[in-house]
């Protein structure tokens, strides 16, 4: 790779980019950064003009060759990242600077880990970010950030001197369990008691579909649309995503998708996406019209751990936040994001804030890890 001649450019969407080429450097075990995934909400209006969130894509090429790239968005708001940095813009805003805007390297409106340095050879990682600190500064932007960093690639960003930024989020792990029963053993007995007595009472009167590839019809997404629209209007106050996107997430990734819908008297009244990975589901949205109690756990947890076992995935990953995830087998895990400050003396500021929370964040985690439902080993 030394021997290339390397050019740094932004395209202006991923959909510009070569599908082949994009994927090979993804990888295929992350849906979240693969072509079809992020195409999906350029081409559906979900990110793009009036969103807040222009592709940006930072690539590295050797003549037609693609080596190396960046999911990588300009925003002019910090909403739908999930990594909180609205005190930051209030602090820089009143210094008398413009946080917005910024460079956001993520998979949009996603709290997934992934890869956010998609590589042909991981010694590219270095001119990669290297071109993102470049582009902050000619352009008079304050920072750039990337989200929700696969633990394996957070080295590379710390050897190129980004700061590192810690959060919690609750995983399922996959033990090699056969069944769900299998994973129950692992708990104590009051806790099994009561997720067999979640699980009853969720599954009175209701049937549930487990719908993926073709057998999801245009009929089950607008079902779950209306799911959807109820869960982010109540959360974000309009959803991120578009109707369209969903059409194109199961035109073009179906296969990569679970849509578990909830029926009653054969009407739907509640749904959860999962996204499928190499080696994790993920959970993504939720939504329902009748409130029916321990359904939300049913469909978003408890289906997702049978879902993982027979697909023999490693773990689940349930989303942002939720500390209800504890008493149902969701172990708390660290999540890490990583930010590149322009100004020295905010940088500063920023890496002592960082310190500070560090330490709040491992306090808070063992305190969970402390009241884990499993069983005592002897």
């Amino acid at each position: 790779m030394a021997d290339l001649e390397l050019t740094a450019r932004i395209h202006p969407a991923v959909g510009a980019i070569d599908r082949a080429q994009w994927d090979a450097l993804a990888g295929g075990g992350n849906p979240f950064v693969s072509h079809d995934f992020l195409t999906a909400l350029e081409d559906s209006g979900s990110v793009g003009a009036g969103s807040g969130w222009q592709p940006a894509p930072l690539v590295l090429e050797a003549g037609d060759t693609l080596l190396a790239a960046m999911p990588s968005y300009l925003k002019s708001h910090s909403q739908g990242e999930y990594v909180f940095d609205h005190a930051w813009a209030d602090a820089w805003e009143r210094a008398g600077g413009h946080y917005y805007p910024k460079l956001q390297i993520a998979a949009p409106f996603t709290p997934a880990t992934g890869p956010r340095l998609l590589l042909a050879d991981p010694a590219l990682a270095a001119p990669l970010l290297s071109a993102a600190e470049r582009l902050v500064e000619q352009n008079g932007w304050s920072s750039a950030h990337a989200t929700f960093v696969e633990p394996e690639q957070v080295p590379l960003f710390e050897a190129a001197g980004w700061l590192a930024r810690s959060d919690i989020q609750f995983h399922w792990t996959n033990e090699g369990f056969a069944s769900f029963e299998d994973f129950l053993a692992t708990l104590t007995s009051r806790k099994r008691k009561d997720l067999r007595r979640e699980r009853r009472l969720a599954n009175e009167g209701i049937t549930v579909r487990e719908l993926s590839g073709d057998a999801i019809r245009p009929e089950h997404w607008d079902a779950f649309w209306e799911f959807y629209q109820d869960t982010g209007a109540r959360k974000w106050g309009s959803p991120y995503l578009t109707r369209a996107a969903f059409d194109l997430f199961g035109e073009r990734m179906g296969d990569r998708v679970l849509l578990l819908l909830a029926y009653m008297d054969d009407e739907p009244i509640a749904g959860a996406l999962n996204f499928v990975g190499s080696d994790a589901l993920y959970g993504r949205y939720w939504g329902c019209l009748l409130d029916k109690q321990f359904l939300h756990f049913e469909l978003c947890y408890y289906r997702a751990i049978d879902a993982a076992i027979a697909r023999g995935l490693k773990r689940v990953e349930a989303g942002a936040q939720g500390g209800h995830k504890l008493a149902r087998g969701y172990a708390p895990v660290a999540t890490t994001s990583m930010h590149w400050i322009a100004d020295p003396g905010f940088r500063g500021a920023v890496a002592d804030f960082l310190e500070r929370e560090r330490m709040g964040v491992a306090a808070d985690r063992s305190f969970l890890e402390a009241r884990l439902p499993f069983r005592k080993q002897v």
